[in-house]
């Protein structure tokens, strides 16, 4: 088990944190939503506007089910939690790490809700989207940090002792 895996909403820093996690542990980065990209051909917006929520959580479950690392920090999308069987085979490669923020913090950032390629039903809100994924984020977490009001140094520092005693 040698893989860090970051679970959390969008926007809520999971590559930004993985690439300068990654830099930091001297391990590899890996971002799951430019896997699913390479593997389509396709921006993650255009598998949600043309195979639909369903459609696009099926193909990322695909895809995260035989992904393959070591030695990683696996930055996924926000709705990879969707999915028991990927979320299994990713808990089976690492410790999984839930980047948490409040959902004020998360709509501060996100000003792109609607081509930024999140996994949303139409006419859902982000409070919808925030009070669905929450219990899952929790339910797969090995490690929960929160990130509320601290830069990248300090979470990762935060990071740091938390897997020290893990």
């Amino acid at each position: 088990m040698s893989n860090l895996i970051l679970i959390g909403m969008p926007a809520s820093g999971k590559s930004t944190l993985g690439v300068v996690l990654a830099k930091t542990l001297g391990m590899q980065f890996l971002d799951t939503d430019l896997l699913i990209q390479k593997e389509t051909g396709e921006k993650l917006q255009d598998i949600i506007d043309t195979e639909g929520m369903e459609g696009f959580l099926k193909i990322e479950e695909k895809i995260l089910s035989y992904v393959s690392a070591e030695n990683s920090v696996i930055s996924t999308g926000g709705s990879a939690v969707y999915s028991d069987k990927a979320m299994k085979h990713l808990k089976s490669m690492g410790r999984v790490v839930y980047i948490e923020l409040s959902l004020e913090e998360i709509s501060r950032r996100l000003d792109n809700i609607k081509t930024r390629g999140i996994a949303m039903n139409p006419g859902e809100s982000l409070k919808d989207l925030y009070n669905a994924r929450i219990p899952l984020y929790e339910k797969y977490a090995d490690i929960t940090l929160n990130c509320e009001g601290l830069g990248i140094e300090y979470s990762i520092e935060k990071l740091a002792d938390k897997l020290k005693l893990y």
